[in-house]
């Protein structure tokens, strides 16, 4: 038998996460591992969690993730986008209190490439006069 649930896709830098919302108590796996023993620091945890505290459904969904590419931020990012996404999949009453809070839109800041006779992306090297 096949659980409902409801699904979005979230991205962000290299990060893509593809979350499952089930009706649940507020689980939140990611990658077969809980939340706490994944993310260490409480900045990535909040930043998960606002969707769900936006929409007030703390306790009424359970989340499965899957995530890959980049790093902790860009996957915390990535799952709190996700989320939202399939907040809104689940009820559309939701979208405007999440378009509000800005956990609908794409954060589109991505890493500069290097670009040649620089040492990084802006960074020169040392001017000499003479």
């Amino acid at each position: 038998m096949e659980q409902h649930y409801y699904y979005g896709t979230g991205r962000r830098k290299t990060s893509v996460a593809r979350v499952r919302l089930y009706p649940g108590t507020g689980a939140v796996v990611i990658n077969g591992k809980p939340l706490d023993e994944l993310f260490v620091r409480p900045v990535h945890r909040e930043a998960i969690l606002r969707p769900l505290e936006v929409a007030e459904s703390q306790d009424k969904f359970n989340a499965q993730v899957k995530v890959e590419g980049g790093g902790i931020s860009g996957w915390a990012g990535a799952i709190a986008h996700g989320i939202a996404r399939a907040l809104v999949a689940a009820d559309e009453n939701l979208k405007p209190a999440l378009r509000r809070n800005g956990l609908l839109t794409r954060d589109p800041r991505e890493k500069e490439r290097k670009k040649y006779g620089l040492k990084r992306a802006r960074k020169a090297p040392q001017y000499t006069k003479r």
